[in-house]
């Protein structure tokens, strides 16, 4: 199963692993994530409530704002709206790759590889509205698996844009196939870590 969000979750996720963190852990509540660094203040919180950056996060969920940063070597802990929500919900499902438009070739090659049968979720806003955003991409990612040649769609942009939402943030998950790598997600002790994985 690919859990789509373009805006923002899994092109923040994508940007957290080319600025070199080790690995996505995606959580649905943020108090879990906040416990997590009390335990553990080496790891890196991202995320946002209702698109909003969230009290006590390291950085929102913004990859113009992870493109600048180092994150080498770091565990990043993610909890989004959407997103992180699809697949905490999705856990039991055979198998969940995260899905936006700056890993499309990459994630089409690892499922080719991998998956028999695939389902592809867009998720929308806060997972109850359609969003143009992921249901193109949901469309682009089938269409490149039924071996066509997608070009990428025309995805509209906003007028105005929330400071917590800046253009440059839609830009950037515009951008198909930036990254050479998939991001599959393991279920391990407990928690959902998603690791790249180069295809």
């Amino acid at each position: 199963m690919v859990i789509v969000d373009v805006f923002r979750a899994f092109t923040t996720a994508a940007f957290c692993i080319a600025a070199g963190a080790r690995e996505i852990v995606l959580v649905n509540d943020h108090e879990q994530a906040l416990a997590m660094k009390r335990a553990d203040p080496g790891l890196f919180l991202t995320g946002e409530i209702d698109g909003r950056p969230i009290p006590g996060f390291d950085i929102g969920n913004s990859p113009s704002a992870i493109e600048r940063l180092d994150l080498g070597g770091r565990r990043v802990v993610q909890r989004t709206s959407s997103g992180t929500q699809g697949v905490v919900a999705a856990s039991g499902a055979h198998g969940i790759v995260l899905g936006s438009f700056v890993i499309a070739a990459a994630t089409v090659r690892f499922l080719r590889e991998y998956a028999e049968e695939v389902t592809i979720v867009a998720m929308g806003q806060n997972a109850i509205e359609d969003a143009d955003e992921d249901l193109a991409c949901a469309r682009y990612l089938a269409a490149a698996l039924r071996d066509e040649r997608p070009s990428m769609p025309p995805v509209k942009l906003f007028e105005a844009w929330p400071e917590w939402f800046p253009r440059r943030d839609a830009e950037l998950a515009l951008e198909a196939d930036r990254f050479t790598f998939a991001l599959p997600v393991s279920r391990e002790n407990g928690l959902l870590i998603a690791r790249p994985e180069y295809v």
